[in-house]
């Protein structure tokens, strides 16, 4: 086990309650994919606009939020520490800061780290931008254990940071440093297995199960891999020039759906056939299409189609073959989430608004807007239940949803 850097600090906070499962355990949610089930909200915002809970500043980063119970997670700069923090989801209230004396900072995203905390068991694991791989007591924030991914898997810090955020499956820790992946005993810590870098990165370790058999595909410079969480072994991968950002998509019938990017911004999207045979592994490319092209901004797949970002601009793409089924509405470098149940993308633009859009493939829809920020934002939203959660670099809010079929009497006593 490595000990945390001697002036790593941490804030001290009384013990609340902290049990397993979380609601939101990281990135993009429970299965990294940015889908809601079991919810449906009133898409009529000019009778019921989101009602806001609490603001408070925040500082510089473009991490997301875990959420348990009344705690949330996040990441975050102040000054020249580099910050893991909990904060009370019912008042924005902080409750502990765990401090690493590192100050990462670039011209295109500028100061902070980018990754999101992962939940697991009373834990907190976070990813900073220069590769300090903390373990933490998610009631306290006191340091469990540490690792530099970066030295120990010798990669230097990537142009834009570490952006990965830390995968679990069963006992393993899995941090991606770059176009490197590197395990670790979640409870203590020990290294457990190091792949050498394959090309730079930005992408997050993905959990997905193919016949049968559970893996971790990782999204990179020459294309992407599959490799075995308990030893590392590679399993299977198809080259695809380029790079990587966001996650991979998984289909209905069990397909992986990829990306590449380029310096100019993405190439586009790939649907792969993965089985396993006798001799082995097989990958067969369905088709490559130019109809979506995320750059850093996610998508998600839905009855049969995806939807994203093609540059700046939503777009739907039918999985069958690829072919574009609309493209329309201007929100930037901005993230989304998915209302499964009500057929709705929830929409946060790069300049701040709210947007509710229809996930169906007749036409762009755009069903309402409601302004939160006036200033960049990159973080993905995060929904549970009816209560939403969204930070930029400078601020981050909390907001109630209302219903579909709520009442107004309801909705003034939300206010």
């Amino acid at each position: 086990m490595a000990p945390a850097p001697a002036t790593a600090k941490t804030e001290p906070a009384a013990r609340p309650a902290v049990a397993a499962p979380a609601e939101w355990p990281g990135f993009r949610g429970p299965n990294r994919d940015s889908i809601i089930h079991g919810l449906r909200i009133s898409t009529d915002w000019s009778a019921s606009p989101p009602v806001q809970i609490w603001r408070r500043p925040i500082g510089p980063g473009w991490s997301s939020f875990a959420v348990h119970g009344d705690l949330l997670f996040t990441q975050e700069q102040r000054g020249d520490e580099e910050l893991v923090s909990c904060y009370r989801v019912s008042t924005g209230e902080p409750v502990w800061r765990h401090r690493d004396p590192i100050r990462f900072w670039e011209s295109n995203g500028g100061a902070g780290p980018r990754a999101t905390p992962t939940l697991n068991n009373g834990r907190v694991y976070a990813l900073g931008a220069t590769g300090i791989l903390n373990a933490l007591d998610a009631a306290t924030g006191a340091v469990l254990w540490s690792h530099n991914v970066a030295s120990e898997g010798k990669v230097p810090t990537p142009t834009w940071g570490f952006s990965a955020s830390p995968l679990l499956i069963d006992d393993v820790v899995i941090a991606a440093a770059s176009g490197a992946l590197a395990a670790y005993d979640r409870v203590t810590g020990k290294p457990l297995w190091l792949n050498p870098s394959r090309g730079g990165s930005y992408s997050s370790p993905h959990r997905v199960t193919i016949d049968g058999v559970e893996q971790v595909v990782f999204l990179g410079g020459p294309g992407v891999i599959s490799v075995a969480p308990a030893d590392g072994k590679l399993l299977w991968e198809s080259a695809w020039d380029g790079g990587a950002i966001v996650q991979p998509g998984v289909t209905e019938d069990g397909d992986i759906v990829i990306n590449a990017i380029s310096m100019m911004g993405g190439v586009g999207t790939r649907r792969l056939h993965v089985a396993q045979g006798p001799g082995g592994w097989h990958v067969e490319e369905r088709w490559t299409s130019r109809g979506l092209k995320p750059y850093f901004n996610d998508f998600v797949i839905h009855k049969g189609h995806a939807f994203g970002f093609d540059g700046s601009i939503l777009a739907s793409i039918d999985l069958a073959d690829g072919t574009r089924k609309w493209k329309g509405g201007r929100y930037g470098n901005g993230q989304l989430v998915l209302l499964a149940d009500q057929d709705v993308l929830l929409v946060i633009s790069e300049e701040g608004e709210l947007a509710l859009v229809s996930a169906t493939t007749d036409q762009f829809t755009e069903l309402a807007r409601f302004l939160v920020f006036n200033a960049k934002t990159w973080n993905h939203p995060v929904v549970i239940g009816d209560l939403l959660l969204v930070r930029n670099g400078e601020e981050m809010a909390a907001f109630r949803l209302s219903l579909a079929g709520a009442s107004k009497t309801d909705t003034l006593e939300q206010k």
